[in-house]
């Protein structure tokens, strides 16, 4: 039971890490490569999209981090994920201290409605999105580590 679980935590939280590192790293380059209405729209559809399934992917991956602590709690490698969950945790406060008012702003923009400074917003968005794919990559590295 113990090994179903921390299989399942590790592929939860590592399918999790490369969806948010392709959007750092590819889809927003991209879609900064797009001629300006394009690339708004892209963020913004992408922002709706996103935006409905990455909280419930966030909080299940701490959540099985915690079942994983809890279950495993005098096992070796446990302060790794005790240490992990509190990165998830991080990442769950940044996202909705920093991340999700910004992007819950650009989820109804259009080319007709959207502020001056939309461009800069994306920015600083992209700004606090690298920092939480660090956070989240140092977590799931130390869920790797505890299972080694």
């Amino acid at each position: 039971m113990l090994n179903a679980l921390q299989v399942l935590t590790t592929v939860v939280v590592g399918v999790m890490v490369g969806v948010e590192f392709s959007v750092a790293f590819v889809m927003n380059p991209i879609f900064n490569a797009l001629p300006e209405d394009s690339a708004q729209r892209a963020r913004s559809h992408g922002g709706r999209m996103l935006g409905a399934v990455m909280p419930v992917w966030y909080i299940t991956s701490l959540l099985l981090v915690v079942a994983w602590a809890a279950t495993a709690w005098h096992s070796s490698g446990t302060g790794l994920v005790v240490a992990a969950g509190g990165f998830l945790l991080l990442s769950v406060i940044m996202s909705v201290l920093l991340l999700v008012p910004i992007n819950n702003r650009n989820k109804t923009w259009t080319p007709e409605n959207r502020p001056a400074d939309w461009k800069e917003q994306m920015n600083r968005w992209n700004r606090y999105h690298y920092a939480r794919v660090a956070v989240i990559i140092a977590a799931f590295a130390l869920l790797a580590a505890a299972l080694v």
